[in-house]
C-alpha cells in the first residue's frame, strides 16, 4: 500500500490486488469464495457484510431437486423464460436451471441450515410461477430456511469467506470505476473508494474487478429495498460510457406491507395464503385460474391494482388488499413463516392468526443492470467485453430475468453467476498483467466529494430524494403511459438541475453520511432518468413494464434488449442514447403467457 496527496491535500491510499469485488452480499461473497483460493482478493462493502441486502430475502432458492415431488431442470428453465415474458436469454436460463441443483447442494455442504423433510432431505415449497410440465400445476421447487433464507445464505457465505481468509474492507463506498486504454481497448484498472470512518480516498488497483453491489430501488418511495440500494455500481460504469441493459424493467412484488413496502414473502402464498379484496373474495381466480395466488409477480401486482382501481380495495381509502393467513394452522405459521408474522405484529399491530394483513405492491427488484456474458464479463457494447471487468447479482443483467424475475431465482442468480464471475475473474487475473492506472485516478472523485462538502447551495438532499421517490411512485410504477413517463422525465430534469445547487450540512470528514447521501442521490437521479427514458421508448407491455397505452406485447418490434448509453454534448448537456441487442433464443418459442 502506498500513500499520496491529491490537489486539495486529500489523503489517498493505493492498494494493489489481483481481484477486487465491490459488494459483500450474496453474489460478492460467492464470487470471493471462488476467487480467494486462486488469487489475492479484496472485498469492498458499504456495510458490514452480514448487513447486506441479501439478508432480507425471505422465501427461498429455486432448484429442481425433486425432493418432494417430480421436477426437472427443463421445467425450471421454461418457467424462468415464461416468467420473464420471453425477454430472457435462453442460454443463460438453461445454465441457471442446470447449475441450480449443485448450487443448493454446495450451500448445504457449507453448512446452511435448510428446512428438512421427514426423511432428512432439503424441504421444498411452492412459489409463484413455478410449475410442472410447462404450467399444468404448481410445483414444490423452492428450497428454504423458514422465511429467513437470504439471512442464512449471507451468514453461511460470510463464515466460509472468513475460513478462506478473504480480505474485507467494510464501509468503503466505491464511487468510480477506473479504465485504462491498452491497444485501443479499454481495460478495467481498478476502483476508487471513500472510507466512511476517515474520509480518505482509496485507490484499488487490480487486474480484475467484480461488481456485486446490488440494486437501485431507493428511487421509489414504497419499496422493499434497504436505504443503501442506490445503484452505485450501475452509476459508476454508466458514467464511464458503458451501457446499462433493460433498465425499464423493475419488479413490483405483490405483497409489501401497506404504505411501508416491507416485504412479506411469496412463501406465505406458497404455504397457502390467499389474497382477498374488500368483499372477502379470492380475486386471483379471475386473473390466473390455474396458478391463482401463485401466478408470476407482475400478473399478481397488476391484479391487485386492478381490484383497487375498480373499487374493490380495502380500508377507508380502498388503497390495499388483504393477505389472509387466518385459515392456516398456527404451528405451520410459527415453523414456516415466523418473521413475516412477527412483522405484521410489530409494524401493523395485527395478529396474523386471526386478522388478514393489509398489503400493496412494493418496488422490489431491478431486472436490468450492467450487461454481462454468462461468465460475468461486462459488455462494452452488444458483443465486445471490457477485459478485467465483471458483474453478478442484481447489479448485473445476464439476462436470466428478462422482463420479470421469477420468485426464488434471485438467490439462485447470486450463487450461480456469483460463482461464475469469481472463477472467470480469477482466471483472468492469473494471466493478465497488472494494468497501469490512469493519470490522477482519484481526481474525479476528489472533485466531486470536495465540491459537495464546500457547496453553499440552498437545496437539501432529503427534499430532493423525497420528490424523486414520489414522482416515480406516481408515474413509473405498476401502470405507465406516455403521459406519466413524460411527466416523470420532466420532473427528473428539474430535480437534476436543482441537484447542482445541493449542499450538505455536515462539513466533516469522519462518518459523514450526509455527504455520502448526496452522492447516492446523484446516482439515483441519473439511473431514474435512464429507467424512464427506456420505458418511454418501449412502446409495448411486457412483464414488469406495463404500458396502458400499449397494453399488448409486441414481439415484432420489441423482442430485444434495450442498451442505454450516457451521451455528453459539447456544452456538457447529458442525454440517454438507447440502442438494442437481440434476445438469445434456443428451444423455446414465445407464446402468450397464461397462469
Amino acid at each position: 500500500m502506498t500513500m499520496e496527496y491529491g490537489q486539495t491535500r486529500q489523503l489517498r491510499q493505493v492498494h494493489t490486488y489481483d481481484t477486487v469485488i465491490v459488494g459483500a452480499g450474496g453474489a460478492g461473497m460467492r464470487a470471493a469464495i471462488e476467487a480467494a483460493p486462486r488469487c489475492r482478493t479484496a472485498v469492498l462493502s458499504k456495510l458490514y457484510p452480514t448487513r447486506s441486502h441479501t439478508g432480507a430475502a425471505q422465501g427461498g432458492m429455486a432448484a429442481a431437486l425433486a425432493n418432494v415431488e417430480e421436477d426437472n431442470w427443463e421445467w425450471h428453465t421454461f418457467d424462468t423464460i415464461k416468467g420473464g415474458d420471453y425477454l430472457v436469454d435462453q442460454d443463460a436460463a438453461e445454465i441457471l436451471a442446470k447449475e441450480a441443483i449443485d448450487s443448493v447442494l454446495d450451500l448445504e455442504k457449507m453448512g446452511l441450515p435448510f428446512n428438512r423433510t421427514p426423511d432428512g432431505t432439503i424441504d421444498q415449497r411452492r412459489f409463484g410461477g413455478h410449475s410442472r410440465d410447462h404450467g399444468e400445476a404448481p410445483v414444490r421447487r423452492s428450497c428454504y430456511a423458514a422465511d429467513r433464507t437470504g439471512h442464512m445464505i449471507l451468514q453461511t457465505l460470510y463464515q466460509n469467506c472468513l475460513k478462506l481468509g478473504v480480505e474485507f474492507f467494510d464501509e468503503y463506498y466505491v464511487l468510480d470505476q477506473l479504465l485504462t486504454e491498452v491497444g485501443g481497448v479499454r481495460h478495467s484498472a481498478g476502483v476508487v473508494a471513500y472510507r466512511l470512518a476517515t474520509g480518505e480516498l482509496h485507490v484499488f488497483r487490480a487486474k480484475s474487478v467484480i461488481y456485486a453491489s446490488g440494486g437501485c430501488g431507493k428511487f421509489f418511495k414504497v419499496t422493499s429495498n434497504a436505504h443503501t440500494l442506490t445503484g452505485d455500481g450501475q452509476a459508476a460504469v454508466y458514467r464511464r460510457g458503458l451501457p446499462l441493459e433493460d433498465m425499464e424493467f423493475f419488479q413490483f412484488h405483490p405483497t409489501g406491507i401497506w404504505r411501508m413496502g416491507i416485504l412479506l414473502t411469496e412463501g406465505a402464498r406458497g404455504e397457502g395464503g390467499i389474497l382477498r379484496n374488500t368483499h372477502g373474495e379470492r380475486f386471483m381466480e379471475k386473473y390466473a385460474p390455474v396458478m391463482k395466488d401463485l401466478a408470476s409477480r407482475d400478473v399478481v401486482s397488476r391484479a391487485i391494482y386492478t381490484e383497487i382501481r375498480e373499487g374493490r380495495g380495502c380500508g377507508p381509502e380502498g388503497d390495499h388488499v388483504y393477505l389472509d393467513l387466518t385459515h392456516l394452522p398456527h404451528e405451520q405459521l410459527d415453523a414456516k413463516l415466523p418473521d413475516i408474522t412477527e412483522f405484521a405484529r410489530t409494524y401493523l399491530g395485527i395478529e396474523p392468526y386471526t386478522d388478514p394483513i393489509p398489503i400493496q405492491p412494493t418496488a422490489h427488484y431491478a431486472m436490468g443492470g450492467i450487461p454481462t456474458t454468462v461468465h460475468g464479463e461486462v459488455l462494452a457494447d452488444n458483443t465486445a467485453v471490457v477485459p478485467g471487468l465483471y458483474a453478478a447479482g442484481e447489479v448485473a443483467c445476464v439476462s436470466v430475468h428478462g422482463a420479470n424475475r421469477l420468485g426464488t431465482n434471485s438467490l439462485l442468480d447470486i450463487n450461480v453467476f456469483g460463482r461464475r464471475a469469481g472463477l472467470a475473474a480469477a482466471a483472468y487475473a492469473a494471466t493478465a498483467a497488472l494494468p497501469e492506472l490512469p493519470e490522477d485516478p482519484a481526481g474525479w472523485v476528489e472533485r466531486r466529494i470536495e465540491g459537495l462538502r464546500e457547496a453553499t447551495g440552498s437545496e437539501r438532499v432529503a427534499v430532493l430524494r423525497a420528490e424523486l421517490q414520489e414522482t416515480l411512485d406516481a408515474n413509473v410504477m405498476v401502470f405507465r403511459t406516455e403521459q406519466t413517463i413524460g411527466a416523470a422525465l420532466a420532473k427528473l430534469a428539474e430535480l437534476r438541475g436543482r441537484y447542482a445547487e445541493v449542499s450538505v450540512q455536515d462539513k466533516g470528514r469522519r462518518f459523514n453520511t450526509d455527504l455520502l447521501e448526496a452522492v447516492e442521490l446523484g446516482n439515483l437521479l441519473e439511473l431514474a432518468e435512464v429507467m424512464a427514458a427506456c420505458a418511454l421508448a418501449r412502446r409495448e407491455s411486457r412483464g414488469g413494464h406495463y404500458r396502458e397505452d400499449f397494453p399488448h406485447r409486441d414481439d415484432v418490434h420489441f423482442m430485444r434488449h434495450s442498451m442505454a448509453y450516457r451521451e455528453v454534448a459539447a456544452d456538457g448537456t447529458e442525454s440517454v442514447r438507447i440502442d438494442y441487442k437481440p434476445v438469445v433464443q434456443t428451444r423455446y418459442q414465445p407464446m402468450e403467457r397464461t397462469y
